[in-house]
């Protein structure tokens, strides 16, 4: 396969009707984590978030469409779109479109794109006004995914995955940014390192926590960065320390803690807050 430096425009979409294929068997495959860890490349359906990948600058390796679809609108802007980048268009049949896409929701057109991963926030480079958002050990992919499309919503800089995390190139947690995963800066680090950054952060490093006695309805020191805990455990000790400020969301009922993704996007809208304008 080529890179996206130096594809040239494609002549025309191939027709697969063929279950067996190997870019539909390929594409199958790019389910499970191993094989997109092994490829660093993923997969995203739909004409909205393919749009808004085209819109972004990513370029796909391939794309998929069902023939049924071929007349619409949008999946013919796509598919000139992917021609004159050099990607493989493959037009299949209904069959075909209905083994590869999700089997709740299928859309009639989908990519394969190449992952991106950023490097880790220089403290010395980042603007006043910014906002990272740091996650240990993140588990559930559509929590992660909300969180991205939240970052993407407030204007926060990037989204660091320190420690074991799910896969936010994964078909949920892709779904679940509904095509913010393309405007995203995604990071990913060891939990070592990532104690290092914080350490240096020049602004706020700020962490939610339950045994925080301040409230997280305050003002922030920017460059800010949000530190989230792994949901049911939380921060761990070591990140937890690392942070400047503990804050915690105060609450009436009898819970104790909110969902992940509903618990930083009130802490980002908070930070963020000031900077937003209707």
């Amino acid at each position: 396969m080529t890179s996206g430096s130096d594809r040239t425009p494609a002549r025309a979409p191939r027709i697969i009707t063929s279950l067996q294929n190997d870019h539909v068997k390929f594409v199958r495959s790019l389910r499970m984590r191993k094989v997109r860890r092994e490829t660093g490349q993923f997969f995203v359906e739909g004409a909205t978030v393919l749009i808004t990948a085209r819109d972004r600058g990513w370029t796909p390796r391939t794309l998929i469409y069902a023939a049924t679809d071929k007349q619409s609108p949008a999946t013919r802007g796509l598919v000139a779109w992917a021609l004159d980048a050099g990607a493989e268009c493959l037009e299949v049949s209904e069959a075909v479109m209905a083994k590869i896409a999700s089997k709740e929701n299928p859309q009639n057109v989908m990519a394969v794109f190449d992952q991106r991963w950023a490097p880790l926030p220089e403290a010395g480079a980042e603007p006043a006004d910014g906002a990272w958002v740091v996650l240990e050990e993140v588990r559930d992919p559509g929590n992660l995914g909300t969180i991205i499309r939240t970052a993407d919503a407030v204007g926060a800089r990037g989204v660091i995955l320190a420690g074991q995390s799910c896969d936010p190139y994964s078909p949920e947690a892709g779904r679940a940014t509904m095509g913010s995963i393309f405007s995203v800066p995604i990071a990913r680090t060891e939990r070592a390192r990532m104690l290092d950054v914080m350490r240096a952060w020049p602004g706020d490093v700020v962490g939610t926590h339950l045994a925080a006695t301040q409230d997280f309805r305050g003002t922030y020191r920017g460059p800010t960065m949000l530190v989230m805990g792994a949901e049911g455990a939380g921060l761990s000790r070591e990140l937890a320390a690392a942070c400047n400020r503990l804050v915690k969301i105060p609450m009436t009922g009898s819970l104790d803690s909110l969902n992940l993704a509903i618990a930083t996007a009130l802490a980002l809208y908070q930070i963020r807050g000031p900077h937003l304008r209707i």
